[in-house]
């Protein structure tokens, strides 16, 4: 099919999506297979979930190549090696989403240890600008294509809270930090290699009741929860397929002419 026929929400080539074991990544990495992708490379430091997921995915598509990557994404050599990987295997990115990401305990600053505050930085924040540093080196190296002439397209998978405050007074204070300065990468680099060809948003997701990553915090999490679903305008968390949904909006040619942009998808949670 010629790409001026294709619905403007299919995507296709070759995905990277960091976290793509579980939670939001795999969402989307079974989204895309079901609109258009035919190369997606999962790349998580969880190697039985890793597993798990290509099996799973290749049962119900088995037209679609899927690959995975054990790789610890705060680590510039790994996240190096794995694009490299992912290139020599597929041939080039056309997507990269980055949604690998850890929760953090409530604490306030000045209770937070050091420990606990650099993991938070490393996972949410450092290692989106590591695999945006890699990912970008390669698709400047790729011929553009498509109707808008693109080398390819980037998520950030950021956070509400990176535009909004909890409704209680909770001190994720390492977590919103990260979270805000992926929106903010996002804006700097996406001015700056917009008219290199590569697009590059952000997602900012809402309280979520279906990825391990809220079952991680959950015990805290309960103390809290009916103040923040009171937050919520919808009156219900959301689920990590409604933000693959979002991503895969993004990355087609529905989302071309969005440069920049921390995509709020939060059922009214920030208004």
């Amino acid at each position: 099919m010629s790409d001026h026929l294709k619905p403007p929400c299919c995507v296709s080539g070759t995905a990277l999506i960091t976290g793509g074991a579980s939670g939001i990544g795999k969402a989307t990495a079974i989204v895309y297979a079901e609109n258009g992708i035919q190369n997606l490379a999962l790349v998580d430091l969880n190697v039985d979930s890793l597993q798990a997921t290509q099996a799973e995915l290749r049962a119900q598509h088995p037209t679609v190549q899927v690959e995975v990557f054990p790789t610890d994404v705060s680590k510039e050599d790994q996240v190096t090696a794995v694009v490299k990987s992912v290139v020599e295997k597929f041939g080039r990115i056309d997507i990269s989403v980055h949604s690998a990401g850890v929760p953090q305990i409530p604490r306030k600053t000045h209770e937070t240890p050091l420990e606990e505050w650099q993991r938070v930085i490393d996972i949410n924040q450092t290692a989106v600008f590591l695999c945006e540093k890699r990912v970008i080196t390669q698709m400047l190296k790729q011929e553009r294509s498509g109707p808008y002439e693109e080398r390819g397209t980037i998520v950030n998978i950021a956070s509400v809270l990176g535009v909004a405050s909890p409704s209680v007074p909770m001190a994720y204070n390492a977590y919103t930090a990260a979270k805000h300065a992926v929106i903010a990468l996002t804006k700097l680099d996406s001015k700056t290699y917009a008219k290199e060809g590569i697009r590059i948003n952000a997602l900012c997701p809402g309280l979520l009741g279906d990825t391990p990553f809220a079952k991680d915090i959950m015990a805290e999490m309960m103390k809290v929860l009916p103040f923040e679903i009171e937050k919520i305008a919808l009156g219900r968390v959301g689920q990590a397929r409604e933000m693959a949904n979002a991503v895969l909006f993004l990355t087609s040619a529905m989302g071309s002419y969005m440069y920049g942009t921390p995509l709020v998808v939060d059922g009214g949670y920030a208004l």
